[in-house]
């Protein structure tokens, strides 16, 4: 994320995305995929890995999954 400046990103919202789901393409602007598509994958991924863990007895807390503030 350092390396990107405001300049690269500012005024992406309505980009046009393209990508293969599924093998068919699906399409999204800037911010719909963001939020609609990559926030809830990285969620996911992140939960479950958090959970596999877990249950090979790796000690992990809430602390770990929410990070420190």
């Amino acid at each position: 994320m350092e390396g990107f400046t405001p300049g690269q990103i500012d005024g992406t919202e309505e980009a046009a995305v393209t990508l293969k789901v599924g093998g068919r393409d699906k399409a999204f602007k800037g911010l719909p995929y963001l939020l609609e598509f990559v926030l809830p994958n990285v969620y996911f991924h992140t939960t479950t890995a958090y959970a596999i863990l877990r249950h090979g007895g790796v000690e992990l807390g809430k602390a770990d999954f929410l990070g420190s503030h």
